[in-house]
């Protein structure tokens, strides 16, 4: 006879052991009773500490699955005496430098369409751009690009990046980045509407974003789609309030940032 398990639990029914994670510095978790996210700062018997992206601290009890990692729970357990500290990341992903201060401003220049994806950026990439020099300005909109272009006259020394929404071919905006890209100066952008798309929907808490109609306000719409009061403004606010990381952001709009950060930071760094 085959022998079987006293446990008769069916295994759907069985609970996954939570995966313990050293509290090491650095390390980005969410308290899922309070919302609470932010990096780990020090961990004593039986607590840890979390400091959010605004600078506060708040100290919670380490228990079983109390916290989330990437949306998973896991338990929090004091890292191992002398063991070497993991390096801290910054939001974008990149080793972030301790005590770094910013360095005096590039002559080089990245400019986005507008206050929204000025914002979306600093949050991501802020801590990279201030080690690296760069400064992020936005336009208000791309109808003007060729004349801000050559007012702005790039060169070797002082590169131009410009990130646009809505880059598809055949587009007024696919137009005007042709007409502009160059050797100092280098137009991309990213496949949606509007930066507020390029946010993950997971990370906002939505299927999808929804569809607007052609002709109607966009933001407006979406606002009105979802249920949420027309008042883009908060509605941006709530948005960005969701993006912690890289992580929460589409392919299409990381890529490109990065591309432009290089393009204005390499004549300085191959000169160096």
């Amino acid at each position: 006879m085959r022998p079987y398990s006293p446990d008769l639990t069916p295994p759907w029914k069985k609970q996954r052991p939570v995966p313990e994670v050293p509290a090491e510095p650095g390390l980005v978790v969410e308290e899922p009773g309070t919302g609470f996210c932010g990096a780990v700062t020090g961990c004593e018997a039986g607590t840890v500490t979390l400091e959010d992206r605004f600078g506060k601290h708040r100290v919670f009890p380490l228990r079983p699955g109390g916290f989330l990692l990437e949306g998973k729970p896991v338990t929090l357990v004091r890292p191992p005496r002398g063991a070497p500290a993991r390096p801290a990341r910054t939001a974008s992903g990149s080793v972030a430098v301790p005590g770094a201060r910013a360095r005096v401003a590039r002559a080089g220049r990245i400019y986005v369409e507008g206050r929204h994806d000025a914002e979306l950026v600093e949050r991501v990439w802020g801590d990279d751009l201030r080690v690296e020099g760069v400064v992020v300005e936005y336009l208000e909109g791309v109808d003007d690009l060729p004349a801000v272009v050559a007012g702005f006259a790039p060169g070797p020394d002082a590169r131009l990046g410009v990130l646009v929404d809505h880059l598809v071919p055949g587009t007024k905006e696919w137009r005007v980045a042709e007409s502009v890209t160059g050797e100092h100066a280098l137009v991309v952008g990213h496949p949606y509407i509007d930066v507020w798309e390029a946010v993950k929907p997971s990370a906002v808490g939505i299927a999808a974003w929804p569809r607007i109609p052609h002709g109607q306000d966009w933001k407006t719409g979406v606002c009105r789609a979802l249920g949420w009061p027309e008042n883009t403004g908060a509605a941006w606010q709530h948005i960005l309030s969701r993006v912690r990381s890289y992580k929460d952001l589409e392919p299409e709009l990381l890529g490109r940032v990065e591309e432009l950060i290089d393009f204005v930071t390499a004549t300085a760094s191959g000169a160096a």
